[in-house]
């Protein structure tokens, strides 16, 4: 859904959809509603909703996916809420979500419900980063744990694991450590408006240096503390719950406001400088303003639940494609992140059991063979 604001000074062509003219409704009293059929003849697959002097462009086909997306993640909570030891039927589980009361609400409240709600916050967090950050590197493949915010992160969180610091400073390390990685990949890609194949490069570049600067830290520290920072870069929801939700939801609200800007803004990451500062726009500061909200939010849920790869760079994508659009949607991506990331946590917990898998080694699983895909396709388009 994007708002399109009428320019001062400028005149609407006759019979523009959403802007009064000859043959369009001229009403200012500030009530809602959608253009004509007219109207919306001349937009295929959109609809106008005036508001005033905004009026809202809805593409029907993402507000139509984003629903299927939200509930299929409400299935998803609910079966991952049902499954484990022990087995909690589907309606006792909404009945013990609705407070109705039942003998299992110990299990459902205090066991399950907190990592799954961390798991849909986490990968919601994860594809709004990856939508951001693939959008300002018009690159399909690039997502934080491509760029480096993940391995900054990492290596922190591995020093501070390997050092004896207390666990409570784990994640503030691993959020500063990101926010370091960021700071240093803008410095290297800003050069030249940050374009979009430097921003990937230096990202990459990045991303090497610190995963050699972790393996070193590693290799040297005490056999116990390496296998527990390895399980940390693994990334798992073990152990967490509503303390990190919190943390990430928390981040997200703060940044509601931005991310809101960033919907709209982010229609115009496709055109080129030239083009963008000809109707008034400023790209550089507009791609600086997207890729540090994407960074931000990457490193913050990297800092809470760990290296989860391949989140942020599958969802944006997968929802582009669902969407049919040019850019990957905000909305689509987040409910598509939530979504895996629960289903990638509860096949962690039920495919080997008593055995539990780390949610990353599901992801990555996924995300691998999601890379090949990528790279064949491109492949296939070049030939």
């Amino acid at each position: 859904m994007t708002a399109v604001r009428r320019p001062s000074g400028f005149a609407a062509p006759a019979g523009s959809a959403g802007w009064s003219g000859s043959g369009s409704p001229s009403d200012h009293s500030g009530s809602s509603r959608t253009t004509p059929a007219a109207g919306q003849a001349r937009l295929p697959g959109r609809s106008l909703l005036r508001v005033g002097p905004v009026s809202l462009l809805i593409r029907r086909r993402a507000t139509l996916v984003a629903v299927v997306l939200a509930v299929l993640l409400l299935l998803a909570v609910v079966l991952s809420l049902s499954l484990g030891t022990p087995y909690v039927a589907p309606a006792d589980v909404l009945r013990a979500l609705s407070g109705a009361g039942t003998p299992y609400d110990l299990v459902v409240f205090d066991l399950r419900l907190p990592r799954v709600v961390l798991a849909a916050v986490a990968g919601a967090a994860f594809g709004v980063a990856g939508a951001l950050i693939q959008s300002v590197a018009r690159n399909p493949l690039a997502s934080p744990d491509v760029i480096g915010i993940t391995q900054g992160a990492g290596l922190a969180a591995t020093v501070a694991l390997t050092s004896g610091a207390a666990a409570v400073l784990v994640a503030p390390s691993a959020l500063v450590g990101g926010l370091l990685a960021a700071v240093l990949l803008f410095a290297l890609g800003a050069r030249h408006g940050l374009a979009a194949q430097r921003f990937v490069l230096a990202g990459v570049a990045v991303a090497f240096a610190f995963r050699a600067l972790t393996e070193v830290v590693m290799l040297t520290a005490d056999p116990i503390d390496g296998l527990r920072a390895q399980i940390w870069l693994i990334g798992t929801l073990a152990g967490k719950g509503w303390t990190e939700a919190a943390w990430i939801a928390g981040t997200l609200l703060v940044l509601l406001p931005v991310l809101a800007w960033a919907g709209w803004a982010l229609n115009s990451t496709a055109l080129d400088d030239d083009t963008a500062r000809g109707v008034g726009l400023r790209p550089v500061a507009r791609r600086i303003g997207l890729a540090g909200t994407g960074v931000l939010v990457a490193a913050t849920v990297t800092a809470q639940v760990g290296a989860v790869d391949f989140v942020a760079l599958v969802a944006p994508q997968v929802a582009r494609r669902l969407v049919r659009a040019e850019r990957p949607p905000l909305v689509c991506a987040a409910l598509l992140g939530a979504l895996l990331l629960v289903l990638a946590d509860l096949a962690g917990r039920r495919l080997f059991a008593p055995t539990q898998l780390p949610a990353g080694v599901l992801t990555a699983a996924i995300g691998g063979p999601y890379l090949i895909f990528l790279l064949l396709r491109g492949r296939r388009r070049s030939s």
